[in-house]
């Protein structure tokens, strides 16, 4: 019965976001508690806790290291749903940090000082975050930046992850920087 009524959720969630899901699928048919499981840790980020642009920006660096196509897809998708201004996530994939404005610059920096374990700048963008957003706020930049990584991590790990694509933003193809060559 729950195989079932998570068959139905991917069913929904494949056809909303235009999105192959069939990883997830493998995951349901090897266990359904698993998939739940799964699924209640990535919608773990609290979503007022910080700017959406913010969030968004941390995600999308958080998902670029570990894939280049649908996944980084999907998340823009998200975002745009979420509010998320088109040229802001056009700046956060083409590492512009002087075009995606405030909130979303630090994120990004946060996000990329993280990954880069640059470890005394993610000191100050750090206590940057908290000074701007309080402990919630870093609290919800981390679970961003960490709930990204998981699905394509999970993609790739279980076979699914093969091709690279173009990333749209509102019907538009963005340039997206090579992780290791994101600006910081």
């Amino acid at each position: 019965m729950l195989k079932a009524i998570f068959s139905r959720q991917i069913d929904g969630f494949e056809k909303t976001w235009g999105y192959d899901a069939s990883y997830m699928r493998e995951l349901l048919a090897a266990s359904p508690w698993t998939f739940l499981k799964f699924s209640i840790v990535t919608a773990l980020t609290p979503r007022k806790d910080a700017p959406m642009e913010a969030l968004a920006a941390a995600g999308v660096v958080g998902t670029l290291v570990e894939d280049c196509g649908p996944c980084t897809q999907i998340g823009i998708d998200m975002a745009v749903a979420g509010g998320v201004k088109p040229e802001v996530l056009r700046a956060i994939l083409a590492g512009d940090v002087a075009a995606m404005g405030e909130n979303a610059a630090l994120g990004y920096g946060f996000a990329r000082a993280v990954l880069d374990k640059r470890l005394d700048e993610a000191d100050v963008m750090r206590e940057a975050v908290v000074r701007k957003w309080g402990h919630k706020g870093l609290v919800a930049l981390s679970l961003a930046l960490t709930t990204a990584r998981m699905y394509p991590t999970l993609k790739y790990a279980l076979g699914h992850g093969k091709a690279c694509s173009r990333v749209i933003v509102a019907g538009a193809a963005a340039p997206v920087a090579k992780p290791l060559e994101l600006a910081a």
